[in-house]
């Protein structure tokens, strides 16, 4: 394959499309635009709707000029295909374009992909000049959907990591990507049926093995703070003054602090969705009241703080101290809790899907 591409598809709204990828992409778009064609937001191109002349056959004469090769998408263009899906997903899902006219800069996707399928084996290994990310604000939910290589028809789509969380690549938690057929219908069925429900279930997870392990860090440190300051000695047995314990303490709380916040982004949905009365243990009410009553104090000294609010250090870490130790002392309480709980579902598709394709593609015009 040459090392600059034109890759032609069809689009409803805007006719012929193009998107230029290779190592030396800006040769691409050099014939692109000396044939005519615009570039949008996106780094689509197109041609405007001002009657002009430009064909296939001169752009492939122009491209070869510039060392750059044309191909046709077999395909519909993505974009079409991605809001066709878009709106018949329960929600506001909102579509968009994404390039990547280098081949580097799908790399940049990689650490986020939260996936163990087939979607980010193909991120890894395929060359993926274009995509559309899928969005529904109100669930905090970012889909990549991508065409499926080797297949002529099929798409894939996966998650980003969630919100609140670094990245999502090698993720032991991580949802498997599905495959979508190229109907817009059903494959909005597949995932709001299959995918989306596994993927709840894998954040699910994410989130409550993340709380376990700040308060399995903190628990570990603060037993090390208190057998340091039983002993009044270091851990390699040096003697600890009162200023030094002070501030070996004053380092303690404020990391404790910085981990639990973990906790209070991520508790309040996992609470919510906690029933004791249906659980094993319906005793744990108790106990998940007051894991909550502790976070609503978390969240008040994280807004003071934010607002600049004046919080006196030692008040802030009475505070913050009180409800750490609070989860430290019910925290497996939560924990058994969340485990045996499930996301809420999604709502279901509002009308029975259409099954006409996605972004059917049409025979691209070679003359007027």
């Amino acid at each position: 394959m040459s090392e600059a591409q034109i890759i032609l598809s069809h689009s409803r709204k805007s006719g012929i499309v193009a998107i230029a990828s290779g190592e030396q992409y800006p040769w691409a778009h050099t014939a692109l635009a000396e044939s005519g064609f615009q570039q949008d937001n996106d780094g689509v191109w197109h041609l405007p709707a001002d009657g002009t002349q430009t064909t296939v056959v001169d752009l492939v004469r122009c491209a070869k000029r510039h060392r750059a090769s044309v191909h046709t998408s077999s395909r519909g263009f993505i974009g079409d295909a991605a809001r066709d899906l878009a709106r018949l997903l329960p929600g506001q899902w909102h579509a968009s374009v994404e390039i990547y006219s280098h081949p580097a800069w799908q790399g940049d996707l990689v650490p986020w992909i939260w996936d163990s399928g087939e979607l980010g084996r193909t991120v890894q290994s395929e060359p993926i000049p274009y995509a559309a990310v899928l969005t529904d604000a109100a669930q905090r939910t970012t889909l990549l959907f991508i065409e499926r290589p080797g297949h002529p028809l099929d798409y894939l789509a996966g998650a980003f990591s969630p919100e609140g969380f670094e990245g999502g690549y090698g993720d032991p938690h991580a949802p498997r990507s599905v495959v979508l057929p190229p109907f817009p219908g059903r494959a909005a069925q597949a995932l709001t049926d299959r995918y989306l429900p596994s993927y709840e279930q894998a954040v699910h997870a994410r989130q409550t093995a993340a709380i376990a392990a700040v308060l399995g860090d903190i628990r570990s440190e603060h037993d090390t703070w208190r057998a340091m300051n039983a002993s009044g000695r270091y851990s390699d047995a040096t003697p600890l003054s009162a200023a030094a314990l002070g501030s070996a303490t004053g380092v303690f709380l404020d990391h404790a602090w910085r981990r639990f916040l973990t906790v209070v982004d991520h508790a309040p949905t996992l609470l919510d969705r906690c029933r004791p009365a249906n659980s094993p243990w319906p005793d744990d009410a108790a106990a998940l009241s007051r894991l909550a009553d502790a976070v609503i104090d978390a969240e008040a000294l994280v807004d003071e703080i934010i607002r600049g609010d004046s919080v006196p250090e030692q008040d802030h870490r009475a505070r913050a101290w009180s409800a750490i130790e609070t989860w430290l002392t019910d925290g497996e309480a939560f924990l058994r809790q969340a485990r045996v709980s499930t996301p809420h579902r999604r709502p279901a598709l509002p009308v029975a899907a259409p099954s006409r394709p996605l972004a059917t593609a049409r025979p691209a015009p070679r003359s007027h």
